[in-house]
């Protein structure tokens, strides 16, 4: 039977599944930028300080993206930063935002004195009506005047300055000009040294004019100028470091494993490279909690030295903490929470810096578990700020919850979802819910009685589990009952197998050979 012509709409057909794909990953991603951070807690400037360079501006502009009461702040303390580098693109994008943020605001209050002018008349004939007072009138004359000048003052502070940008621009031309022209003197001489430090300054002008791009390519360059194990490391940590501001993640895993495999680095004592350790540790840690590789990220960070854990540039000792805890809670069972995060002397003192985290965790090793989500809850907001935790705290806000409740559950046969719902601050319907994903996924190995909202665990079989590992281990003693008596026959019958050198010839294999005093008649065989 000949085979139709496909009409044209139908050859470019797709399947309903090639084309959902893609459309789930935009609402994924969407989901992630629509944070919107009401209530946050955290002293901004203090929160700021914590870091220097890109990262500071990066914080500081991801702030003022996600918490419209931050905002005007945010920008503000940003400007004032970035007028102490060379950065002109960050500072003009800067001042865009804010003109545009004052713009909003000071619309929304116009609307509202529009929206009030209606009233005038009744407000007069109240205000008529009230004793005639020459001092009040004068006053607030005075506090508007003054309020009026205070504004002014500001915006005058926080106005664009061109000169600035002009000047700032002329100098990064001239600081680029004579750097580039310092390389070229470095390489006319073939002075390896020199020409390492020529690329590293010419990196650092372009991290600091905000060029990550040339940045990185700078200090890649330098690797081939390194004479010793220490320069390949520090060569290493800078392009780690532009990596972690591109959010180039596998670049950055790249790079740690290039580090820790020199052999200055990976012959010497952790106590003579602890800095250095310490930062590949909290730099791997971010970069396997950017690819949800939690459990990993928490042992990365757990494993960070609090004395040698200073690099502003990149992350601090309070996100270490954050970090660390919340992924060793979300993924640790209670003798690796014990072991690895309560009972660390060198855990102890970054938990220290969060006093709020360390009762958490306290609290959830406790089995306290209304107390531990409350906590949570109170810090979800101040978290919700930072730029590498943020995409990631509902996903390990919901690990968490599932295993207080699979900790919760696992010592009874039965449970009252009523004093379930109680302990874990929940209505009886919602932790239904929940317990029945657990149940569908195979975390909890139990049933839901829905009507008299009772969870019961299914109760196995302890006489068939003990046959059949009784069976499985019988099994596996035969089996390796038959390979020693194998082994002692060979051995008895004096049997070798000899190998054939691949230079000797093409014919590559091996051959059994039996000893002349062997009672086996077969003299050689090829195998």
């Amino acid at each position: 039977m000949p085979v139709l012509p496909m009409p044209p709409l139908m050859q470019n057909a797709v399947e309903p599944m090639q084309v959902d794909a893609p459309p789930n990953e935009d609402n994924e991603n969407n989901e992630e930028l629509q944070i919107v951070v009401e209530n946050p807690t955290i002293d901004l400037e203090v929160y700021a300080n914590q870091y220097t360079g890109i990262a500071r501006l990066d914080r500081l502009i991801y702030v003022a993206d996600v918490c419209p009461m931050l905002a005007l702040e945010a920008l503000k303390m940003a400007i004032t930063y970035v007028q102490s580098t060379y950065n002109v693109k960050v500072y003009q994008m800067l001042h865009k935002r804010l003109s545009d943020l004052q713009a909003v605001n000071g619309g929304g209050g116009g609307g509202a004195a529009a929206a009030g002018g209606d009233q005038v008349a009744a407000a007069a004939a109240v205000v008529a009506a009230l004793p005639d007072i020459a001092a009040q009138p004068a006053a607030a004359a005075a506090a508007a005047a003054q309020g009026g000048a205070n504004n002014g003052g500001e915006r005058d502070a926080f106005a664009y300055d061109a000169v600035w940008v002009d000047a700032k621009m002329k100098k990064a031309a001239l600081k680029l000009e004579k750097l580039d022209s310092d390389l070229k003197n470095y390489k006319s001489n073939s002075i390896k040294e020199s020409i390492r430090r020529g690329h590293d300054d010419l990196a650092d002008h372009y991290l600091s004019c905000g060029d990550l791009t040339n940045a990185l390519k700078c200090y890649s360059r330098a690797r081939d100028y390194c004479t010793s194990g220490k320069h390949v490391v520090n060569m290493c940590l800078n392009v780690i470091k532009v990596s972690i501001y591109l959010k180039n993640w596998a670049h950055v895993m790249s790079y740690i494993s290039k580090a820790e495999s020199t052999p200055d680095f990976s012959e010497g004592s952790k106590d003579a490279n602890s800095q250095v350790h310490t930062r590949l540790e909290c730099a791997a840690g971010l970069a396997e909690l950017q690819q949800k590789k939690y459990k990993v990220a928490a042992k990365h960070f757990l494993a960070a030295n609090f004395d040698h854990c200073d690099f502003p540039e990149m992350i601090s000792t309070s996100n270490v903490a954050v970090y660390g805890g919340l992924c060793a809670l979300a993924t640790f069972d209670r003798q690796e929470l014990k072991r690895l995060v309560i009972a660390s002397t060198s855990f102890k003192l970054f938990l220290e810096l969060e006093p709020q985290l360390r009762d958490i965790i306290f609290k959830f090793y406790e089995s306290k578990y209304a107390n531990c989500l409350t906590l949570l809850d109170e810090i979800r907001d101040n978290l919700l700020v930072d730029m590498y935790i943020a995409p990631h705290v509902t996903t390990l806000y919901t690990k968490i919850r599932n295993r207080a409740l699979i900790q919760y559950f696992s010592p009874y046969m039965s449970a009252d979802m009523h004093k379930m719902a109680t302990a874990f601050n929940s209505t009886v319907g919602d932790l239904e819910n929940e317990v029945m994903q657990l149940i569908l996924d195979g975390q909890i190995q139990a049933r839901i009685d829905s009507h008299n909202k009772i969870l019961y665990a299914k109760e196995a079989d302890q006489r068939n589990s003990t046959f059949e590992r009784a069976l499985l281990m019988g099994k596996q003693y035969q089996r390796h009952t038959r390979m020693l008596i194998l082994r002692a026959a060979m051995l008895k019958s004096h049997i070798h197998v000899k190998s054939i050198s691949r230079e000797t010839g093409s014919n590559h294999g091996a051959e059994l050979c039996v000893s002349a005093g062997s009672s086996t008649t077969t003299p050689l065989a090829r195998i």
